[in-house]
């Protein structure tokens, strides 16, 4: 599915990155990163011209080679792992931030990998998180269709 999205010559969601993310950049530490439901790079390009060293994973190969695309583009080494979410596995103490904007998980699959995040942190890293909550089907604008792809700080935090 997201391969067929994404095969096309623009950027679906553009090659600039995430107005959350660029407005947090300066609480990442800048070491090893891993950036979840990477897509097309946006997001892991920019932390790599920040000065982290960054793991991009998507399940998508497509949107991963505009990933290494745009990286190439822009003069940056980004890491990127072709592996669906459901079958990561996040080495303990291994990164010092992770990050996660719109990575839209079932809820059973969601706990998990929050579980893993949690471990794969060292001592002081840090988890930069976007999601959509329930209360986004009232506006209609996009997102998930589904409220079990969303979540709510209650659920976060049981999660984490």
């Amino acid at each position: 599915m997201w391969d067929q999205r994404y095969n096309t010559p623009e950027y679906i969601y553009g090659k600039t990155p995430n107005d959350f993310l660029v407005e947090m950049i300066d609480r990442l530490p800048k070491g090893e990163v891993l950036s979840l439901a990477e897509g097309e790079g946006r997001n892991g390009v920019y932390l790599a011209q920040q000065g982290c060293r960054v793991t991009g994973v998507d399940s998508s190969a497509v949107a991963l080679q505009k990933a290494q695309n745009l990286a190439a583009e822009r003069g940056v080494q980004l890491t990127t792992l072709h592996r669906n979410l459901s079958e990561l596995e996040i080495e303990p103490a291994a990164w010092d931030a992770v990050v996660s904007i719109f990575c839209h998980l079932p809820a059973p699959l969601r706990a998990s990998l929050h579980r893993q995040v949690v471990q794969g942190l060292r001592p002081g890293g840090c988890l930069l998180l976007e999601a959509y909550t329930p209360r986004q089907l009232e506006f209609r604008t996009g997102g998930p269709p589904t409220i079990e792809l969303m979540m709510d700080l209650k659920t976060l935090r049981q999660e984490l």
